[in-house]
């Protein structure tokens, strides 16, 4: 209880009085609502050009590759696995990927499965 006891004495402290001389003064005027507005419209232009910008432009630039997919393209999944497109069902959002060439083994994945494409053709062998 013994917390308390200065609270108790600063809210029994009587109000300033007001100067007899003159007219009484107004409170000083606080900050406007522009200057409490600008750090919140800072932060959310931040937010947007560091943010979001940059992923709706990743996202873009992934769905175009995806419109652009086509037979014989090297892809990697999502789960890693590298393939060839050997067919691709846009209507159905289906690839079908060749992932081993000595026992022609094929998956069908959605599109969503495909993180990135590689480029055309099978890799080459060759050493460089």
């Amino acid at each position: 209880m013994d917390y308390l006891t200065p609270l108790f004495l600063l809210l029994a402290q009587p109000a300033p009085e007001a100067a007899k001389d003159g007219p009484a003064q107004a409170p000083p005027a606080g900050p406007g609502i522009a200057s409490l507005l600008l750090p919140i419209v800072a932060a959310i232009a931040l937010y947007y050009f560091m943010i979001l910008r940059p992923e709706q432009r990743k996202r873009a630039g992934h769905r175009s590759q995806l419109d652009t997919l086509k037979k014989n393209d090297r892809v990697v999944t999502i789960g890693g696995i590298y393939g060839v497109v050997m067919n691709v069902q846009p209507d159905a959002d289906e690839v079908t990927l060749k992932i081993d060439e000595a026992n022609n083994t094929k998956v069908r994945v959605q599109f969503a499965a495909i993180a990135r494409v590689l480029g055309e053709g099978p890799p080459s062998d060759k050493p460089a």
